[in-house]
């Protein structure tokens, strides 16, 4: 992967199979990035960053003014969300296989005494793929039937920037697991 400088800008510059230019800034800093057909040289994609600076700094601004949640923590009281809505979070020590459940506003996390952090979000990151597991065969099938399309299968990963993918040709979707 090459690399371009527009003073201050790094630009990652990817040279693909691909017919178009593609050109991308990412959260949370701002990280630039072109996609660009094997065929053209670094200073025609030189050329090409500096005529859309204005754009790539407004989108580096928008990332900069956002406001990020801190990182998980997994601990007693702390925010989460299932399917838009907020739930505390609360950790209950027992001695069987973990469990989560949602009561109230309350995500309860059952989990054997001193489980760590990292414990803790692969419980809840599996309790949320399992969730998402069933919600969305039903829209899947009613998309299906209003596209005149079928799926073979779908996936559930976890992805740093996109919501999901589909590929035409292997009849398959892969959702983001933040879903």
């Amino acid at each position: 992967m090459e690399q371009i400088k527009l003073g201050d800008i790094t630009v990652d510059v990817e040279l693909k199979d691909i017919k178009n230019v593609h050109l991308s800034v990412y959260p949370p800093k701002g990280r630039v990035r072109i996609a660009a057909p094997l065929r053209m040289n670094l200073d025609t994609i030189r050329i090409y960053a500096i005529s859309k600076l204005g754009w790539i700094k407004k989108q580096q601004q928008k990332f900069r003014s956002q406001i990020r949640e801190a990182p998980r923590e997994y601990l007693n009281k702390e925010g989460h969300y299932y399917l838009g809505n907020r739930y505390l979070l609360k950790i209950i020590e027992h001695n069987a296989p973990p469990a989560v459940e949602i009561k109230h506003k309350a995500i309860e996390l059952y989990l054997r005494a001193n489980s760590d952090k990292r414990k803790r979000h692969a419980i809840l990151d599996e309790w949320y793929r399992a969730q998402l597991k069933e919600l969305v065969p039903p829209i899947i099938a009613k998309w299906e039937k209003a596209m005149d399309v079928s799926l073979d299968e779908f996936a559930i990963k976890k992805m740093k920037t996109k919501w999901g993918t589909c590929n035409r040709e292997a009849k398959r979707i892969w959702l983001n697991l933040e879903l």
